[in-house]
């Protein structure tokens, strides 16, 4: 092992395990032996084999984005920013997300890219919520972060013919097939050699799974001790098609059949019973995940581009609610993401104090390693595993700095980002991926998106071209 310190930092974002909570801390030593943070404080005086010069530098933990689609969303740049079903309550889900899928060619190109941007915005742990597909493990294994394997399985497919209906074709028999497909798939990368991968149970939709699969999914994922998530709460669709199957919003139904606890996570959790574009006569959703310990991944970009907001992140913590933060689609940019938290959060309060830049950084980091069982990452302390991010502090977006976080957030984002560590190993240098190549699969999936265009048409209910599905910002001369 060799024993690496960071001498003397402007600042560090350090954990105060007595306050329970993130602290600046001036002039800082932080000392990692191998994959582990061995001292985090002021005058380190151990054993060490290399030393980092802290002068200009604020050292942060690595973020942990706990909801992301790394196999699917880059194919979606361009396509999908400014569409949405209308008469599907401008969701995308349904009618036009299925048509520009990523062929079998183009998912590692898409994982590779999605994993480039994750690591260059500071994330150093991601949970990718994707189908299976060939390689899956070794790919992630070869980008150097620590990932949260989470295989999705479902018991039906989602359709449209028309764009105003949704329809659904049910296999549950396939989706149990599916569901242990994906246990054995999180059983092996357990024991992956990178020693960096562990698993998290995801039956897919609460609308394409039947109910039989939820409560399985729900005592697989406690029996081996892992996280469960499910997207949930994510449209008005979705909303009206529970309440009308089952008589509960989708919270409330979860909750009917105790799948809610401090290991569940709901991806999004947006149309609660108290949503002005879904209220209901009840008024508990809130409640009942403050009072179970669930988690909600918030994932704002996604939504904001169909005119979709939660009401609002300030709220929710208010409520008792842990957050975790994800990137879900593209760019898969953390920073960018955080940012977008406090702005809407903000907007939809219409109060500048309804979320703070703390509150925001826990959910990225403490409130992500919550939801995934782990208290060894999302901060700076010793015995947590040497997942570090140095950000540059002279960059002259983080200049003024008296708070170096909030320059980072709302200013300088990924620009100031200089080195990241994953297990005391570097993955990102000088703003650099090391692990991937980048540029390359960015290349490639330009070329993929090209076929995968040629095709959408007949995948779309209606044969519509391409350009008049989403037409282009300007017409091509």
């Amino acid at each position: 092992m060799t024993i690496t310190v960071i001498r003397d930092a402007d600042v560090a974002v350090a954990w105060d395990a007595s306050a329970g909570q993130h602290t600046y801390l001036t002039g800082a030593d932080v000392a990692f032996d191998g994959g582990i943070i061995t001292f985090v404080g002021r005058a380190y005086t151990g054993p060490l084999d290399e030393e980092i010069p802290g002068r200009g530098l604020m050292v942060m933990p690595g973020l942990v984005n706990i909801h992301s689609h790394p196999s699917s969303e880059p194919m979606n740049k361009g396509l999908i920013d400014e569409i949405g079903s209308p008469g599907l309550y401008n969701s995308s889900l349904y009618e036009y997300m299925p048509i520009f899928r990523a062929d079998a060619d183009a998912v590692p190109s898409c994982v590779r890219v999605a994993l480039s941007e994750l690591l260059l915005s500071g994330v150093t742990t991601v949970a990718d919520l994707s189908m299976a597909h060939p390689g899956w493990l070794d790919l992630l294994a070869e980008s150097g972060m620590r990932v949260c394997v989470a295989p999705m399985f479902r018991s039906a497919r989602w359709f449209t013919k028309n764009g105003h209906v949704v329809e659904y074709e049910w296999d549950e028999a396939a989706g149990e097939k599916a569901m242990a497909e994906a246990l054995n798939l999180i059983d092996r990368a357990k024991q992956h050699e990178s020693g960096r991968l562990f698993g998290m149970v995801v039956p897919a939709q609460i609308d394409t799974c039947a109910e039989g699969l939820l409560r399985e999914s729900s005592q697989e994922a406690t029996a081996r001790g892992l996280s469960w998530q499910i997207h949930a709460a994510q449209s008005v669709v979705e909303f009206h098609e529970i309440t009308r199957r089952h008589g509960h919003t989708p919270i409330g139904w979860l909750d009917s059949m105790n799948l809610l606890n401090d290991r569940a996570i709901i991806g999004h959790g947006i149309f609660l019973d108290d949503h002005p574009s879904t209220p209901w006569h009840t008024n508990s959703d809130l409640g009942r995940l403050a009072e179970t310990g669930t988690t909600v991944a918030h994932c704002p970009t996604v939504f904001a581009r169909r005119g979709i907001t939660m009401k609002n992140f300030g709220r929710y913590k208010r409520a008792g609610v842990n957050m975790g933060l994800g990137t879900d689609t593209y760019p898969h940019n953390m920073l960018d993401e955080m940012r977008l938290v406090g702005y809407l959060a903000r907007t939809q309060a219409t109060d500048p104090r309804a979320v703070t830049t703390t509150e925001i950084f826990d959910a990225a980091t403490i409130g992500g390693a919550k939801a995934l069982g782990r208290d060894d990452i999302g901060r700076l302390a010793a015995g947590c595993r040497a997942d570090i991010v140095l950000v540059n502090a002279e960059h002259p977006m983080m200049r003024p700095g008296r708070d170096p976080m909030r320059s980072l957030v709302y200013a300088a984002g990924d620009r100031a980002l200089r080195d990241v560590y994953v297990d005391g190993q570097l993955v990102v240098k000088d703003g650099m991926v090391l692990t991937m190549d980048y540029e390359g699969a960015a290349a490639h999936l330009h070329e993929a998106q090209k076929r995968i265009l040629d095709r959408a048409p007949s995948q779309d209910w209606a044969h519509r071209p391409v350009e008049k599905i989403s037409p282009p910002s300007f017409p091509w001369a």
